[in-house]
């Protein structure tokens, strides 16, 4: 395996992470929010705050290591993504500050503010439906460089049935992971209102989650034909990626083995990601960045290699660490730790 192949590997784990991470953190927030319109924030809300509160600080780690990690191994992304980007990612920088201060207002203010709230829910959905046009640039047609200028293409973008999507998915993935995530952990707490209603978010979610990506997979064709072509080429993974949602969803309607059905679902994006990845590949951004014509020195590509997976080696036990003692914690996931703190 190339020191390229290895790079990008590397770099796809730790969005893959983010990914995770923060669609239930995302989708935690509409959640919350949604709870207060429809009346049951007093049935659902605990648990989500109690899993919020040890989790929320690390949640951008993984997107701060992927963004550092793809300008060190491909200085060149700097110069296109920092162009086209300049508006979206800003945008969605804007939004993470205001859900960071969110958490601040919620923590030391007044935590029942519906206008906090709504800000904090719209941010779930805003943020990722921001981030994923990304997804539609790096596939090509909407980046144009004239006379050493590069233009983003408005009118691609917002025209594509691609884009709109990948911001479908994305909304609807992110309300999926996080209600099959939050079912499991209210299951875990012996809480069984609030597993019966997110149990319910989590099974309504999943159809549209899954049409979404069939969508994704067919308008993907129009926009860039070989990546398409790629992606039939691998369609085990996606086979795969399927099946793992066919069961994750039947042990959730089933009420049992919630553990494993949320093992299938980090199983079931696992496949979809990392397939969609491998089939992009040798692009970064169609036509203009390759992991093999872009790649930075042999000798800086070998110390960010090495020092991203020491990273990986750091920041998992520490994340797993973080959940054994605070998140999974028997007393701490009942509540019991809250109480007698208050």
């Amino acid at each position: 395996m190339s020191l390229e192949v290895i790079g990008i590997t590397v770099l796809w784990i730790f969005l893959y992470g983010y990914l995770i991470v923060a669609s239930i953190d995302f989708g935690a927030g509409f959640f919350s929010y949604y709870s207060v319109i429809t009346m049951k924030q007093h049935i659902i809300h605990k648990i989500i705050e109690r899993y919020l509160s040890p989790v929320w600080e690390v949640t951008n780690v993984f997107l701060v290591f992927f963004y550092i990690g793809m300008v060190g191994f491909f200085p060149e992304t700097a110069r296109y993504y920092g162009t086209a980007l300049l508006v979206p990612g800003s945008i969605a920088i804007i939004l993470l500050a205001i859900r960071g201060a969110y958490y601040a207002f919620s923590n030391y203010g007044s935590k029942d503010n519906k206008w906090y709230m709504l800000i904090y829910g719209a941010t779930g959905l805003l943020i990722p439906a921001t981030l994923s046009t990304v997804l539609t640039i790096s596939e090509g047609g909407i980046i144009i460089e004239q006379n050493g200028l590069i233009l983003l293409n408005w009118q691609s973008l917002l025209g594509s049935p691609y884009t709109w999507s990948v911001i479908l998915l994305s909304l609807v993935s992110v309300l999926y992971i996080s209600s099959m995530f939050l079912s499991y952990y209210a299951y875990r707490a012996e809480d069984k209102p609030a597993f019966k209603i997110l149990r319910g978010y989590a099974l309504f979610w999943s159809g549209p989650t899954i049409l979404a990506s069939f969508l994704v997979f067919f308008t993907i064709n129009q926009q860039n034909p070989e990546h398409f072509s790629n992606m039939l080429s691998h369609g085990w993974m996606f086979g795969t990626s399927f099946l793992c949602f066919l069961i994750a969803v039947f042990l959730l309607w089933s009420q049992r083995n919630l553990g494993t059905s949320f093992v299938f679902v980090l199983l079931q994006f696992a496949f979809a990601f990392f397939g969609y990845g491998k089939a992009h590949l040798p692009y970064i951004l169609f036509p203009y960045i390759s992991i093999h014509e872009n790649f930075t020195n042999q000798t800086m590509g070998t110390a960010l290699v090495i020092a991203f997976i020491a990273g990986i080696v750091i920041l998992v036990p520490s994340l797993f660490l973080l959940m054994r003692l605070f998140l999974f914690d028997a007393d701490y996931v009942q509540g019991k730790l809250i109480k007698k703190g208050s």
